[in-house]
């Protein structure tokens, strides 16, 4: 639609009447007939010298083009736009990060998929991480492996395609034989500095205990509160094995408990799908929608229109005058 940025100066439209009707007219006083006996004259005459006036008159052409080109500037100066219809962008304002453990176990078969096969744990974290993926359309997804030491395999990004891609070519023992859990939450606290989204969150998930991480998880834990970020832990391990293999569940509760977040275990493939539909329901889609309507400077059509009928009028006027002074060159020859 079209509008005006300042329509109130249309109110201006009848202003040069105003100062016609409330201004004295312009007076100037300058000697008509210089002689040096004019005294003379008009003592002989028996009158006296009064105030004479020339009032230039005005044509039709003037009376036309005068008003429009005021009309034109104030238009001009009113600011008319072209506004286009509003363009929206949604802003999302979750980060959520995905960090999972791909030690030498994660290649271990003792997961069943829903059909009852065995099948590795690391095929199962992908599938159903996969599908969690998808459902997050609205949020900026990140994802940290971890073994020996964490890795940031995608920061945080709209481009959940290339999340997924980057999550099917991991495989277990890529980032080492060893867990890192608190490594990896240090990381995520990092990446997670350069984020403006008020909601942060971390999804880890590990099969086994830390046996590789320079700072303890519970200390990474109380650094990730101070944060801002919540942390939600699953397990999936199996809690009775020993040495690294063992799942140390009390790690990972009180990780979660610190920041706010929950611990999930989950034993097979249909438990894990339904801690990720969990996690998807106590983070709902959390964005923001910005409308801006593009506005576009319509005021040099007026103002160009103004001078253009000025240069004409004035145009016109001096071509007029020409041939008029050339009839009466023509007259007086004759």
């Amino acid at each position: 639609m079209y509008t005006l940025e300042h329509p109130w100066l249309l109110l201006l439209l009848p202003a040069p009447l105003l100062i016609w009707w409330l201004l004295p007219p312009y007076r100037e006083q300058t000697p008509a007939v210089r002689i040096p006996f004019f005294d003379d004259i008009t003592k002989a005459a028996g009158i006296g010298p009064t105030e004479g006036s020339v009032v230039p008159h005005s044509n039709l052409l003037q009376k036309i083009i005068g008003p429009l080109c005021w009309l034109l500037v104030l238009l001009a100066l009113a600011r008319p736009q072209y506004v286009e219809p509003p363009i929206e962008k949604t802003e999302p304002q979750r980060d959520l990060m995905l960090a999972l453990d791909l030690s030498q176990s994660m290649d271990t078969r003792d997961f069943r998929d829903p059909q009852g096969n065995l099948e590795a744990r690391v095929d199962a974290v992908k599938a159903v991480v996969a599908d969690f993926i998808v459902r997050r359309s609205n949020d900026r997804l990140g994802l940290i492996a971890f073994g020996d030491a964490p890795y940031p395999i995608v920061p945080f990004t709209m481009d959940h395609g290339t999340v997924r891609a980057m999550l099917e070519d991991t495989v277990p023992g890529m980032a080492g034989p060893r867990t890192a859990v608190g490594d990896a939450i240090g990381l995520a606290i990092k990446l997670f500095q350069q984020s403006k989204a008020p909601d942060k969150v971390l999804v880890l998930l590990t099969d086994g205990n830390d046996t590789a991480s320079k700072m303890p998880p519970d200390k990474a834990a109380e650094i990730a509160k101070e944060n801002h970020i919540r942390i939600h832990t699953v397990g999936i391990g199996d809690p009775a094995a020993q040495g690294e293999q063992k799942l140390d569940t009390a790690t990972l509760e009180k990780i979660a408990t610190t920041t706010g977040g929950r611990y999930f275990f989950g034993q097979d493939h249909k438990a894990l799908a339904g801690i990720y539909d969990l996690l998807d329901q106590i983070t709902p889609a959390n964005q923001k929608t910005l409308s801006w309507r593009p506005r576009i400077e319509l005021f040099h059509y007026p103002l160009g229109a103004g001078i253009v009928l000025a240069f004409l009028y004035h145009a016109l006027a001096w071509l007029l005058s020409i041939r008029t002074a050339d009839r009466a060159e023509g007259e007086a020859q004759a």
